[in-house]
Order: C-alpha cells, then structure tokens, then sequence
C-alpha cells in the first residue's frame, strides 16, 4: 500500500551523519529535513506509533539479480562480486516482485542508529519493522511512478543512490560513490547520456532531503525536481 493511501505513516532514512524522516496523515505530506543523530530520543514524531512505518537505511552494500538466477545460498558470494564485503558483514535479501528481482544487501556499516531508530518507532499494534537498504524503497517507489521517464535518487555520506527506468523496464539501479554533491550530479548525468535521456524532458524525483543549493543546480537542467 502506497503511504498516501493510509491513515498515518512515516518513512524514514538512516544515514551514518544522522536521519530524516517524512510523515504521511490524511494524504498530507511534512518533512524534517536532514537531523542529528542526538536528536532521535526527544523528537517527538518518532515516539508515536503509525499505520504503516518505513525504515531504510543509505547502505551502498547492494545488488540486485534477477528472480531466476538468485540462490539464497549464493547471496553472500554474489554480493561480493560487486562490493566490499568484511568478514563479519551480515548479509540479507529482500524481493521486489514489481521487478522480478532479489535485492541482496549488508546493513553492516558500523552504524547503531538504524536499530535505534527501529526500536523506538512502531506500527499501530506496538511491531518492530525490518531495517531495509534505501535502494530497496527507491525502486519501489520508481514502480509506482506515472512517467515514462523515471529518475529517483537518494544522496548522503558521500554516496549517491540512484535508479532509472522507462515504462516498466528498469535501465540502471547503482550507488555511486561521490564525494560532493557535484561529483553525484556528475554520476547523474552520465548516466543520462548513457540511455540517452534529455534532462529537459525529465523529472528528477529525490528521496532524501537537498538543500536549496543543489535543488537550484538540478534546476538548471532538469525539466523538474521533486521530494518525494
């Protein structure tokens, strides 16, 4: 179910620097912007309990393998064919049937915010909810979208997650490493010249908060940006 078809819902993101988090009530959409992680035990919005709660973390330990070639067995070896993984690295995998694909992940990050976070914030009837990777809620969310064009992306930590699609057909789910800001929008537009898609033409949609400054940089080439 999408969060502005519930009553109330929160979705929020985990970064090694901090969270944010937005809240869904009656169709009604508020954002926090980027906070401290200090501030996650007097903010009040995360004391309450929801409908529905989304917790994701900015993990870039991350591949996605179609349905058909995944072996539960073999989620380890094949996500260390596209990442670092430590010994110690838990690995986890979660489907995404809109896709036909498994997305096999590390929340190992040497982070404790995320487990804080999903302690504290419950659903409705008081249950805790998986922690998943922020890729996993970006190509879900670029399932649901209308265009045809579709671009979503996440930035924080130095890292940029990013997804394309057109129709119903993914072109690339990848997280970039970058440094700045303008190395990511560099990762961006790469990409776009790759498939060969116009930014003019195109809506540029962010999961993770931007500050004024970047958002007016994508507007310089963007048809469009939005939070979402």
């Amino acid at each position: 179910m999408k969060m502005d078809q519930i009553s109330t819902g929160i979705s929020i993101q985990v970064s090694l620097s901090g969270y944010s988090f937005k809240l869904y009530n009656d169709g009604k959409v508020s954002s926090s912007g980027w906070l401290g992680a200090d501030r996650i035990f007097n903010t009040p919005e995360l004391q309450k309990r929801y409908d529905e709660v989304e917790i994701s973390l900015l993990t870039p330990k991350v591949a996605l393998v179609p349905v058909h070639f995944f072996d539960p067995s073999s989620a380890r070896l094949m996500l260390g064919e596209v990442v670092s993984l430590r010994d110690a690295d838990a690995v986890e995998y979660v489907e995404v049937p809109s896709l036909g694909a498994v997305l096999i992940y590390s929340n190992s990050m040497d982070e404790s915010l995320s487990r804080a976070v999903s302690q504290i914030v419950r659903t409705s009837s008081g249950d805790t909810v998986r922690v998943l990777p922020e890729m996993y809620y970006i190509l879900k969310e670029l399932s649901d979208g209308a265009e045809y064009n579709k671009i979503l992306a996440s930035y924080a930590d130095g890292y940029l997650h990013l997804a394309v699609a057109q129709g119903k057909s993914l072109l690339l789910a990848n997280v970039f490493e970058a440094a700045d800001f303008t190395t990511a929008e560099y990762f961006i537009f790469m990409v776009l010249k790759k498939l060969q898609l116009n930014p003019e033409l195109t809506t540029i949609r962010f999961r993770t908060p931007l500050e004024s400054e970047q958002e007016m940089s994508l507007y310089r080439y963007f048809k469009s940006v939005e939070s979402v």
